[in-house]
């Protein structure tokens, strides 16, 4: 199984058209062959001391895939094609992290 953590930085003012995007997109990756978790998360202010920075303008999408060929499908996707126009000047930039359990 992969783990994939992708931040997703949002240009200033698109977080409330963004979420929505990722909201539309999320039931058609989450129907995809071989994958097991596709959800968003933003930060949240706590009182945690060792809590890094809040990140108004940063998504994470946490994804859970059965395997490399499942997460290049994914990649390769017509929706995913789709969502990378719609989401055209809505973010800045994103960072992907492909992990394996140990």
């Amino acid at each position: 199984m992969l783990h994939v953590l992708a931040a997703i930085h949002l240009t200033p003012g698109s977080r409330d058209a963004f979420v929505a995007e990722f909201n539309r997109l999320r039931p058609l990756v989450l129907a995809e062959e071989g994958c097991i978790e596709y959800v968003g998360a933003m930060d949240v202010p706590t009182g945690i001391a060792v809590q890094a920075p809040v990140r108004d303008d940063v998504l994470m999408v946490i994804e859970k895939w059965e395997s490399e060929a499942a997460l290049a499908a994914h990649g390769a996707s017509a929706h995913m094609a789709e969502h990378r126009e719609r989401s055209r000047g809505l973010t800045s930039g994103t960072v992907i992290h492909v992990l394996e359990t140990v």
